[in-house]
Parts: C-alpha cells; structure tokens; sequence
C-alpha cells in the first residue's frame, strides 16, 4: 500500500518531487512501447490517508518483456521509481549476457540456495555491478533490499550507474583525500611521515626502550640484543610444548630432501626466542602485548643458526584517560627485524604492546 509512511499498514511513500513523478511516468510509458503490462497503471495511484494532488505518488508497476536480447529500450530506459521489468532467460549465461546490456548498476541481488549458482553468476556480475546481494532463506528475513547501501560503503556503481565502486570502511575515505607520494632516504622519510622506515637512523641509549614511559619514547629509540645459538634441544623442546611435531622440525630425512635441506626451527620458536632477547623481564611501563602486524617468516633457521634481534620504536598512538585523573596510555608499535649470523633477515614484523603513561 501506498500513502502515508506513517502509518502501519502503509509500505511505500511519495517520490522526491512533482518531477521526478512526471520522469517516471514518460519512461515508463515508453517502456510499455515494448513491454507487457502485467501489474499496476502509471496513474492509478490511490494513497491512503493523503490527499493524492499533496504528494507525487506513483503506483507499482510490473513489466514483462519477452523478447529481452531484441528490446533495447528495456536495458536502456531506467524508470527511477517502484518499476520493474520481468525479463526470462533460458540458462545463467543467458542471464548474464542480459545483466551485462544494461551496462553497469549500483547492486545485483542473486536469489538462490544453491552455492555453485551464486559463484557462478557473483562472479560474472561483478564487473558490471558496483554490490552483489546473495539473498537466500538464510538472510532474507533481515535483508533490507539490495537498494540500502551499507553503512560502511560509499555507494557507487561502475559504468552509467556512477562511474564508481563500492567501497568499505577506509577505502571509502581514500577516494576524498589527496595523496602524494614521498622519495627520499629512510631517514628522511621517518622525520617527513613521524613513522620509523626501516634503514633510517636509530637511536641506542643505555636505557632499554621498555623501560621509557609513553611521553619519553622517542620514534626511532632502539635496542640491538644480544645473540643466541639455536640447538636441537630448543626445538625438541619448543615441539613438546606447543605440540607441534611438524616433520620439518624432527624428520632429518625427510627435512633433507625438503627444499631446505636440514631440519629447522618452528617459526614461533624463532618469535618466542626474538621475545627473549629483547623483552624486559622486570615491572616497568610496558604493560601487555597487544598484537602483531605484517609477520613474515623470511628465511629458515636452523640447528647452529645464530638470531639477533633489532627493536625499534616504530609508530606510537596516544589513548587518553576515560575521567579525570586517569592519565590513559599508549600503542605503540615496534619494529622487529631477526637477523642470522650472516645478517641476513630471517624474521619480520611488528608488535604491538601498551605502554603506561607517567605518573602525575
């Protein structure tokens, strides 16, 4: 039913204006030029609880199109109001080949309860079609139409339908910030951005970087640990208390017919060793670890492999205090970089730990 959106019983409301009314009636009126009407008349609007000459409302209209390949006004013409063209098809490509003349839209919906239908026509609707909805007994009774955007997209369709993309979350900001990119020497790049750049200059004190309070880290401060010599009984004994018995840590046969050609390390034991060398094991500022971002395990480590670690400030983000007298605390964000007895690096990442703030 259509009039009043304030009342219950009513489902659909007005159009955005007296001319937008007046569009959707000439297209839909050279749509009937080819198109079997089969539900509703461009004029027939009867709105409950509103005088109708107070509102441009339009009835639903239903379409049917049965020749679709050879009907080009039903791909062409957009009637932007509550109109649909029924169109039938013989098989999914034949869908698809129908989807692609209407040369690009905001959302498809795909309704189906078969997952190989899904994939198959998801993947050959994305490249006209900014959203897909998959809409199956599932998640249609939550479903709010493919018509809603999402919260955390900016709506937009490739082709005529917007010359954009759905985008998520930051990506969707991205498109309205201007970006530059910066050449320059490591060093050069970490005083530009504030974040440390691997290579760039570090500064080693004798003060451990985890014994500074969030004020007094400094981008940039680092620690270069002392070394440790990896044996079989590390591994032996990493494998019985993870219970990981991977056959690359324990099969000298088959470890050297690998790739590597020897037994090595687990690659946790290599980040649980790194901890070692340069963790303070003493109370101080630094509170619990919070994360760990971009880890890469670059190169194995084997029995008689000697580690190095380099910890390096890399990126801090303050979080105030939630009341008055709470001084909050900080992320910060380390660059771990372990290297063999070669230099070479065999581990990579960040850690993410949070740091106290002084006390007042």
């Amino acid at each position: 039913m259509i009039g009043d959106p304030a009342r219950d019983d009513v489902k659909m409301g007005a159009l955005a204006s007296r001319q937008h009314q007046r569009d959707v009636g000439a297209q839909v009126d050279r749509l009937r030029a080819d198109c079997e009407v089969l539900f509703g008349v461009a004029d027939s609007a009867a709105p409950a609880g509103v005088d109708p000459d107070r509102g441009a409302f339009f009835a639903p209209v239903l379409l049917y199109a049965d020749r679709p390949q050879s009907v080009a006004s039903v791909h062409e013409v957009e009637a932007f109001g509550p109109v649909t063209t029924l169109m039938p098809y013989d098989d999914l490509e034949q869908a698809l080949s129908l989807a692609a003349l209407g040369r690009g839209s905001l959302v498809a919906t795909v309704v189906t309860h078969e997952p190989e239908v899904a994939t198959q026509l998801v993947l050959g609707l994305t490249s006209h079609h900014g959203r897909c909805l998959v809409l199956d007994r599932e998640c249609a009774e939550e479903s709010t139409g493919h018509g809603s955007p999402l919260p955390l997209l900016k709506h937009g369709g490739p082709g005529r339908a917007g010359g954009g993309e759905e985008l998520g979350g930051i990506r969707a900001v991205h498109r309205h910030l201007q970006r530059c990119a910066v050449q320059g020497s490591p060093t050069m790049l970490t005083a530009v951005t504030g974040e440390y750049v691997r290579g760039g200059r570090v500064t080693e004190s004798e003060v451990h970087p985890f014994r500074r309070y969030f004020e007094d880290l400094r981008v940039g401060d680092s620690l270069l640990t002392h070394r440790r010599t990896v044996g079989e009984a590390d591994i032996v004994n990493f494998g019985c208390l993870s219970g990981d018995f991977f056959y690359m840590h324990f099969d000298e046969a088959a470890a050297r017919a690998s790739q590597f050609g020897r037994r090595i390390a687990h690659g946790y034991f290599v980040l649980s060793a790194a901890a070692g060398l340069f963790v303070s094991p003493a109370p101080g500022p630094v509170l619990a670890n919070y994360g760990i971002d971009t880890l890469r395990f670059v190169k194995p480590v084997g029995i008689g492999d000697t580690i190095q670690a380099r910890l390096t400030c890399k990126r801090k983000i303050d979080r105030p205090g939630r009341s008055a007298g709470d001084p909050g605390q900080g992320v910060v964000a380390w660059d771990v970089e372990v290297t063999n007895q070669d230099g070479a690096v065999v581990a990579s990442y960040d850690i993410l730990t949070l740091v106290a703030k002084r006390p007042a």
